[in-house]
């Protein structure tokens, strides 16, 4: 009858192994190995805590076998514990085949729990299995970031949605909800996975409804040509709750992206709209003509011209007085999309600004040439017209350049060569000395990429060594944009105005280190082979992050 009874206990113990791990979705195997943890912690209180205990629970019978267990080590080691080790020369004493690392064990009688036993076995059991529940959860969940899941509001805190996603809970922080969006308890809420992170008090699941791919996801849901991708959603840009812009592109030169998003009668759109709250989307077509793209972009302003400069990454963009308002939008809303979708700081101006801006340049660079030149209004105004800006242009352009231009010959030519140069030597003269006067040393100006202006801002910015420069960062030489409150916020850089390339102005920095001995030139060459992208900045991939590492 006890037989029958002890027996009947083991196979519970199974049973409720078997239960909680299909409750929680877990291996068998985890909880089992909990219980044999909770055992051996239970067998070292009751034979001692400084006792090497093992406990084997046998899977098919629910057999439970205790062990003590001593390592044999060899005869040098120094043994800090007699109750887990022993020398092989002791060992050899009883069992002359004795080796080092073999085990010595010592069957113990079956534990009987106690209430303090049980009390800590279950803590030991509970928290084997919200650890395996956590694994199970980032398994399952962290391949599947940038999906679209459903889910049910569980509850709603200080503006932060807590999302029920079945076998494990999401959160829609306050950030990435949608403005004014009415969500209680029990409703039905779909959301963009944005990021799954496994953190000590369990895994995270982050999910978005303001994020652009919530968006562009939708859209694949609602347009077959997008899942399918024929066609592409090159970008998206969102002010959440109000308004978005999405670009989209299909090689199908049969099929319209436009229209086959819209739908018929804008069904497919309005199925977005709804799910949105009412945000308003404008759908661009996509081409890879930035100027016709920034155009269609910033509808439905009309654009009378667009200026790319590629060198410090902006876009000016010129529209008649009464486009304006309705190019920059409400609160700066349709260019701060439109810059958003093609990657490009927009400067809008009207038709008279421009005006005024390029009569200004033309009047600044006019006095540049007759006070560094020492000529007449009409030969700088010449000069200017023919496309000089700058003084190094005139004075090391090939001589040809100049005697092409109306009433300049060879020997004016040379003239304005000379001066030109003499000008700009004195300019050096005086940048140098206020080198000097600001503390820069001499060794700065050998580091390749650093001129003579560059070196006196470095001393204005008190970057007076070549150490100095090696601290830096790009961002501190080009500066950085960045969105605070939903504002697009520019930070200036102290050499910004130079027109440097993110990739120089790293360039520049890496020589700094290598000059400064913090690395090795080889260092540099082994760069070249990393793939940049379009602004300069290393593309990270994971195998040039392993080999990094």
């Amino acid at each position: 009858m006890s037989t029958n009874g002890i027996a009947a206990n083991k196979l519970e113990l199974l049973q409720i192994a078997k239960a909680v791990a299909d409750e929680k979705s877990i291996d068998q195997s985890i909880v089992l190995e909990a219980i044999e943890e909770a055992i051996q912690k239970a067998a070292r209180l009751r034979y001692g805590a400084e006792l090497d205990i093992r406990a084997k629970l046998d899977p098919n019978t629910g057999e439970q076998t205790l062990r003590r267990v001593i390592t044999i080590v060899d005869d040098e080691t120094e043994i800090e514990n007699e109750s887990i080790q022993t020398p092989l020369s002791t060992a050899q004493l009883d069992n002359p085949d004795a080796e080092v690392g073999d085990l010595i064990t010592t069957e113990l009688p079956p534990l009987e729990f106690g209430r303090v036993q049980a009390q800590m076995s279950k803590q030991i059991i509970m928290g084997k299995i919200r650890d395996a529940e956590r694994a199970r959860q980032y398994a399952e969940f962290k391949d599947r970031v940038g999906e679209i899941i459903n889910g049910i509001v569980k509850r709603v805190e200080y503006g932060h949605i807590i999302v029920d996603l079945g076998r494990a809970e999401g959160v829609i922080r306050r950030d990435q909800a949608l403005p004014r969006e009415n969500v209680k308890g029990g409703d039905r809420i779909r959301a963009y996975i944005m990021d799954v992170r496994e953190e000590p008090r369990g895994s995270q699941i982050f999910l978005s409804r303001a994020h652009p791919q919530f968006m562009a996801q939708l859209f694949a849901q609602e347009v077959p040509e997008v899942y399918e991708g024929v066609i592409q959603i090159v970008s998206v840009a969102r002010d959440p709750g109000s308004r978005a812009k999405i670009a989209v592109y299909s090689s199908d030169s049969s099929i319209d992206p436009v229209g086959a998003c819209v739908g018929m009668r804008g069904s497919r759109v309005q199925a977005v709209v709804n799910e949105l709250q009412g945000e308003r989307i404008d759908i661009i077509p996509y081409t890879e003509d930035m100027g016709t793209f920034i155009v269609n972009a910033l509808q439905p302003a009309e654009v009378t011209k667009v200026v790319i400069d590629e060198a410090d990454g902006r876009i000016e963009v010129v529209v008649p007085e009464e486009q304006l308002s309705l190019a920059i939008g409400r609160r700066g809303q349709n260019v701060r999309l439109a810059s958003q979708l093609s990657g490009w700081a927009l400067d809008i101006l009207t038709e008279a600004q421009e005006s005024e801006r390029r009569q200004k340049e033309f009047q600044e660079r006019s006095e540049l040439f007759i006070n560094g030149l020492d000529v007449d209004e009409m030969v700088a105004q010449l000069l200017v017209s023919e496309g000089f800006e700058t003084m190094e242009e005139v004075g090391y352009v090939a001589l040809d350049d100049l005697t092409s231009i109306d009433g300049f010959d060879e020997e004016t030519a040379e003239e304005l060569q000379t001066r030109a140069r003499e000008y700009l030597d004195k300019i050096a003269a005086e940048q140098d000395a206020a080198r000097i006067e600001a503390g820069v040393e001499d060794e700065v100006l050998e580091i390749e990429g650093v001129t003579l202006p560059m070196a006196v801002i470095f001393g204005q910015n008190d970057i007076k060594t070549v150490e100095d420069v090696a601290g830096l960062v790009p961002d501190d030489l080009n500066g950085y944009t960045e969105y605070k409150d939903g504002e697009r916020v520019h930070e200036d850089g102290m050499i910004e105005h130079m027109g440097l390339t993110n990739e120089e102005a790293t360039n520049l920095i890496m020589q700094a280190r290598v000059q400064a001995g913090w690395i090795e030139a080889s260092a540099l060459e082994e760069e070249d082979d990393v793939e940049l992208d379009e602004e300069g900045n290393p593309v990270i991939t994971a195998e040039n992050l392993f080999e990094s590492a």
